[in-house]
């Protein structure tokens, strides 16, 4: 049996060099030396693979060849005109099993061309500026309802915008800008670099925000419809999968998602309280990011605890080795059992080992336990039908998320959607942007009809 004595959560448990070193950004960015010896790298293929495997069909080659004569600006229009959010994608997307995976360096001597960090390079130049490099289209007179100020509301925000119709983007967040704002671990985007982006996709004018407005509070679809020329459904996901162990509401236990959003808004790192040992359970990309940052917050012990083996984790590599990096420890092969309860507070969790047979995950029957102050889910969220507000019934599901087709469009008509709350969703944000730009593309067009 694992100690279980009294939790232990305090804030402070670094000095503030170590917090600023911790939550320091995780690739510094290439200078221009480093970006012109990396783009000299490229094959510039034909039908290169790397833009079959980018979600949003950058054209890769065009992109580095740019950088490679001296002209990341141009670069960057490359990149914006296809991920209008170019620059948070170079910094949160797995490139590592996107576009380098697919490189032909990468078959051919296992080191790819750093096609991320090249697409950093470039759309940081072209933001330093401030410029937009696109402009409002004439006026159509043609307003849009954006629901969900995430990756995908701004990136069909801004492409309906390019076509000349106004916007209107809802948020029930006191900030726009989505798990970029939120969700994504603090050292993949320092210096406030969410907002920044944020700021530049709006400037091309004809978008308005409002803010704290969420939908079934403040407005129904249904109204939406009769006030809007068409509607789009950009609203993630709002649940968070249980863990289907007894008492798991206790003190202590909290969902990986809101310890992330808690931090990424917290003006003191030295104030977020953290617990001395941390259990995480789950596989993917947010179990990582919440594993790390604590453990860069001040937790001595953190443990990520996957009930399959490392073939099966949701989380990349890269990811996985960052985490260990970092002095995370990940086991394997076990679920959740039964929380430790102290006095109404978690003290620890038991979990029981797996095993595959015959194609299904089952447990062993052998168990142990981890002490631990907090316990975090991060076992994938949930898309709640009630956030439809009674248009569940006319809006149809498909696995429990949202039906669309290739434009994007609802059962509903008027109503487009995309991003993680639609069922072929892949919870990445390049996914999510290109949703929003071809659901923008389909809007105009269905307009002009």
């Amino acid at each position: 049996m694992a100690d279980v004595r009294k939790p232990d959560i305090a804030p402070g448990r670094l000095t503030p060099d170590a917090y600023a070193e911790n939550f320091s950004d995780l690739h510094p960015p290439m200078d221009r030396h480093e970006a012109l010896v990396e783009a000299d790298r490229c094959y510039f293929c034909y039908d290169a693979p790397c833009v079959i495997a980018c979600p949003t069909a950058i054209d890769i080659p065009l992109f580095i060849r740019e950088i490679l004569t001296d002209n990341p600006k141009s670069a960057a229009e490359t990149i914006l005109s296809s991920n209008i959010l170019g620059g948070m994608c170079a910094r949160v997307c797995p490139t590592e099993t996107l576009c380098e995976e697919a490189c032909v360096r990468e078959a051919a001597e296992g080191k790819p061309v750093r096609i991320g960090e090249l697409q950093r390079y470039a759309t940081d130049t072209l933001m330093a500026d401030g410029a937009q490099p696109f402009t409002r289209g004439v006026p159509t007179g043609k307003r849009i309802a954006v629901i969900g100020g995430g990756p995908a509301g701004l990136s069909c925000a801004h492409r309906l915008a390019m076509h000349g119709h106004d916007v209107v983007v809802f948020d029930a967040r006191p900030k726009i800008g989505g798990l970029n704002e939120y969700g994504i671990a603090a050292y993949k985007t320092p210096d406030n670099f969410a907002r920044t982006e944020v700021d530049f996709i709006l400037s091309i004018g004809g978008i308005t925000v409002e803010a704290d407005k969420a939908l079934g509070r403040d407005f129904t679809i249904d109204t939406l419809r009769t006030e809007f020329d068409a509607v789009f459904l950009g609203i993630g996901l709002g649940g968070v999968n249980a863990l289907g162990v007894a008492d798991e509401a206790i003190d202590g236990v909290a969902a990986a998602v809101d310890y992330i959003a808690e931090l990424r808004q917290a003006p003191d790192l030295s104030a977020l309280p953290v617990g001395r040992r941390v259990v995480v359970i789950g596989g993917g990309m947010t179990a990582i990011d919440i594993a790390s940052q604590t453990k860069r917050l001040g937790a001595e012990d953190v443990t990520i605890v996957y009930r399959r083996g490392p073939d099966r984790m949701g989380a990349s590599g890269f990811e996985r080795e960052l985490a260990q990096t970092d002095g995370v420890t990940i086991k394997y092969n076990a679920q959740p059992s039964q929380l430790v309860d102290e006095g109404g507070h978690v003290a620890g969790m038991t979990f029981e080992y797996t095993a595959e047979k015959a194609g299904k995950l089952a447990g062993t029957g052998e168990t142990f336990t981890l002490a631990a102050d907090m316990v975090f889910k991060a076992i994938g969220q949930t898309f709640k039908p009630t956030a439809l507000n009674g248009a569940a019934e006319t809006i149809e599901l498909e696995a429990g998320r949202i039906k669309v087709d290739a434009e994007r469009r609802t059962s509903l008509a008027g109503v487009w959607a995309g991003g993680d709350c639609v069922s072929d969703g892949e919870d990445l944000t390049v996914v999510a942007v290109e949703d929003g730009k071809v659901a923008a593309e389909s809007i105009n067009k269905a307009l002009g009809e």
